[in-house]
């Protein structure tokens, strides 16, 4: 009998429920029953899974979604209620998914073992970052900028990437920029050698 992995669960590679995104695509509009479906794709365009939704804001028990989906042949249905706090520039109402397991509040459920929830909900997931060697991090702390520079300059050229507004540059746009400043400061050659190493 071989031995069980030790590996933990990465929450960058396991799903994950923004809600940013179902703000977006109108599930928490006031007093609405919406229902509709998730869908996660892999990075080739293949899907990878999908869920069913249902937010209801015209409850008197508490605004919620209810997700419904299958995972390892079994049937999963439960909801996860909604709270709303005051934005903190007095314009309206931000809200977050309260946590079945833990009572947290936040913006992002992670699915490990088949639900969705807080990532203090599990005790053995990292972050991909935590999982480096220290000579990885240091390797890209010092190059980490020049091995991004093919990244960087897709987010420039992208579609609708916005690169002024009101005829003064965006932080984002200067951040890239001084990131691809960065990479090309470094000489080809030293990244080379120390790949190498």
């Amino acid at each position: 009998m071989g031995r069980p992995h030790t590996l933990p669960d990465l929450y960058d590679s396991v799903l994950r429920l923004r809600l940013a995104l179902l703000k977006r695509d109108g599930y928490f509009k006031p007093n609405i029953r919406r229902s509709g479906i998730v869908t996660w794709h892999d990075r080739y365009g293949e899907k990878r899974a999908s869920i069913s939704i249902e937010t209801n804001t015209l409850s008197d028990d508490g605004h919620y979604i209810e997700l419904d989906y299958r995972y390892g042949g079994d049937t999963r249905k439960y909801r996860v209620y909604i709270t709303y706090q005051p934005s903190n520039l007095g314009k309206g109402l931000i809200p977050y998914f309260v946590c079945p397991q833990t009572g947290k509040r936040c913006r992002i459920l992670y699915s490990i073992g088949g639900y969705f929830l807080h990532r203090e909900a599990f005790n053995h997931a990292m972050y991909e970052c935590q999982t480096q060697s220290k000579r990885y991090r240091d390797l890209e702390r010092l190059y980490g900028a020049h091995l991004r520079l093919d990244s960087n300059y897709e987010k420039l050229h992208k579609k609708h990437f916005m690169k002024y507004y009101a005829g003064k540059p965006t932080k984002r746009y200067q951040k890239i920029l001084r990131e691809i400043q960065r990479g090309e400061s470094v000489p080809y050659q030293e990244v080379e050698r120390a790949m190498i190493m």
